[in-house]
């Protein structure tokens, strides 16, 4: 096709299993991303989760790009409102100085929890950040990559790590067009605003020093098997957890058991809200993945797919990634 690959990792966590085994799991699909010749690997930030277990993306990345040679190594992303500026810029021009020219730094406006309580904890008691904030927040953090802030972030010359924006709404792409900023836009969380989302930024985009031209990385939720039937299977411990998300009842649930997803009773409004999202992600056997993919691809222009496979099960996300590959 002409178009790079890559993943987001989320690191899975299945009810009752703990941290230490997942993201020791995290670390063995990565390799494999590596051998399949993914292009890059981001690493999601979340807090308080129990289904979830990448709390720091800078640290994860680093172990990360530590066990890797080639692939590009980055956040996905890190959540700007709740760290300073300066100390991001710090963590990731000193993973940019372990690993020229291999880091990503993709920054979102979100929290990464759904807790108001894990919010005020982050943010150092403040209120949640406004969207001056953010856009402040973005423009220091460039700022101080750049060498514009008179503070020095590390000693001589160090590789800057290549600065993203996530998107899932116009005004974030506005944004990241104004700042001449490439954009991962998260079509895997809000697929019905990515046609407003790219809009806005083609629309919008100025060249800067970060990018030369729009450049655009499609986010897609992509779980592959050797038939539709299994891929359907693997999904299904997600497919619970979206029963809940898309109704608006919580966000603090564990992944169940594919053995437990397969025993639960959809209601059918569920049913038709997560039929109407997978539809629009690409999910199934390698045929019907590659098929949606290209379809993707070719409607929205982008540069390149991240593909995310929210399963728990290592085994079953690096065969999802390497049918693609293979496919492709």
């Amino acid at each position: 096709m002409g178009i790079l690959l890559s993943a987001l990792e989320l690191a899975i966590v299945e009810d009752g299993r703990a941290a230490t085994e997942v993201l020791a799991s995290t670390t063995t699909v990565t390799t494999k991303l590596e051998e399949l010749g993914y292009h890059r690997v981001w690493i999601a930030e979340h807090h308080g989760s129990p289904a979830i277990a990448t709390a720091s993306p800078p640290v994860l990345a680093a172990h990360l790009a530590a066990v890797t040679s080639s692939i590009r190594i980055g956040s996905g992303g890190v959540m700007a409102p709740n760290h300073a500026p300066l100390a991001v810029a710090e963590q990731f021009a000193t993973l940019s100085a372990l690993h020229p020219g291999r880091i990503d730094l993709g920054v979102g406006r979100g929290p990464g929890t759904f807790d108001e309580k894990i919010v005020r904890a982050l943010r150092r008691g403040a209120d949640p950040a406004t969207d001056d904030e953010y856009r402040a927040d973005v423009a220091e953090l460039l700022r101080h990559l750049a060498g514009e802030t008179g503070i020095r972030v590390l000693p001589g010359e160090v590789p800057t790590p290549e600065p993203w924006l996530l998107c899932s709404s116009a005004a974030g792409a506005r944004l990241a067009a104004e700042l001449g900023l490439p954009i991962a836009v998260a079509h895997h969380i809000r697929p019905q605003n990515t046609a407003e989302v790219l809009q806005a930024y083609r629309e919008n985009f100025k060249p800067s020093q970060w990018c030369e031209e729009p450049y655009v990385i499609l986010c897609v939720e992509t779980i592959c098997a050797d038939t539709d039937a299994e891929a359907a299977y693997v999904a299904g411990p997600c497919a619970v957890i979206k029963s809940y998300l898309l109704n608006g009842e919580g966000g603090d649930l564990a992944f169940p058991t594919r053995e437990q997803a397969a025993a639960h009773e959809f209601t059918p409004e569920s049913k038709e809200l997560i039929a109407q999202f997978t539809a629009a992600q690409a999910h199934g056997g390698p045929e019907k993945v590659v098929r949606s993919l290209k379809e993707l691809a070719a409607a929205t222009g982008a540069d390149e797919l991240m593909l995310t496979a929210p399963v728990y099960d290592a085994a079953a996300r690096a065969r999802s990634y390497e049918l693609v590959a293979k496919a492709f």
